[in-house]
């Protein structure tokens, strides 16, 4: 743990909390000066709901976001948050048994994703410490979030590292990603785009096929009946490029974006899946023609 969240937790058994109610269900947006006379004050905010996001403008002290589904007695299985732009000013730590770990630091890059598998069964707590130092001009600290649940195949994709979600799918995982994906649509690449700031890729999806889709990340292509176009990010660092021919992609879908899990060749996946299922050994039906 680092000093920053050992700062927090000592604070946590000794402060008196400022309870804000500036929110609605799914969203925060508030002051860090409010109540900052009181040294070491930490503001306590509770949302309930499975997304939506927290502004915190001129960040003092603390403040600790309860997150909890909007449907009572679920659990989240995972949670993932997303900096806003003008990240700075504070950093993000989550809330684990005995300890705070860091999950965004002060200045992260714009729109970075973090995901962590929650602890408790009802709710997941968020802690933001303000920097030390308030910084020159306006600072705001912003983060969306989001709740997943069993289905939803970002709870796995998204908590793996960038090794190995850059690693090949072995056979099984492809059969599994058919299955329990967010997203599956075939279609060819038409282009592959870098993004340095964010360390991604960004992967352009045309011709498609979509089998399922957890929300509306591809869409119809205007004057091509039948077609769907989209786009995939991943991992900067898998160094994906584009290639001929059809391919079969899976992923999970986070923050109304496509993420790239597994992606054959839709012949080799056909080849696979026939194979499977000779051997009696296919997890689920999927339409292979």
């Amino acid at each position: 743990m680092s000093p920053k969240g050992s700062w927090i937790l000592q604070y946590l058994h000794t402060v008196c909390f400022l309870t804000c109610c500036t929110a609605d269900l799914c969203n925060w947006r508030g002051s860090g000066v409010v109540g900052s006379s009181l040294s070491g004050s930490v503001q306590q905010v509770r949302l309930r709901c499975s997304a939506g996001s927290v502004t915190w403008f001129s960040p003092r002290h603390a403040l600790r976001v309860v997150l909890q589904p909007n449907v009572w007695g679920a659990r989240p299985v995972a949670v993932c948050v997303k900096a806003l732009r003008g990240l700075r000013g504070a950093a993000v730590f989550v809330e684990r048994a005995a300890s705070l770990d860091l999950v965004l630091q002060d200045g992260e890059s714009p729109e970075q994703v973090r995901c962590f598998r929650a602890h408790k069964a009802q709710s997941v707590a968020i802690f933001l410490q303000a920097s030390p130092q308030i910084p020159a001009g306006p600072s705001v600290v912003g983060f969306r979030y989001e709740l997943l649940r069993d289905n939803s195949s970002a709870k796995e994709v998204q908590t793996s590292t960038v090794q190995a979600a850059c690693q090949p799918c072995s056979e099984l995982e492809i059969l599994k990603a058919v299955c329990n994906s967010d997203f599956v649509i075939r279609g060819f690449i038409r282009n592959v785009s870098h993004d340095s700031e964010r360390q991604t890729s960004l992967v352009e999806v045309q011709k498609g096929r979509v089998y399922r889709q957890r929300s509306g990340v591809f869409e119809r292509e205007p004057g091509l009946s039948g077609s769907w176009h989209g786009y995939i990010h991943t991992h900067l660092r898998c160094g994906v490029k584009a290639g001929a021919g059809q391919f079969l992609f899976t992923g999970s879908e986070l923050f109304g974006e496509a993420w790239l899990g597994c992606a054959p060749r839709f012949k080799d996946f056909q080849s696979l899946y026939r194979s499977a299922k000779k051997a009696h050994q296919l997890p689920c039906d999927f339409p292979t023609d």
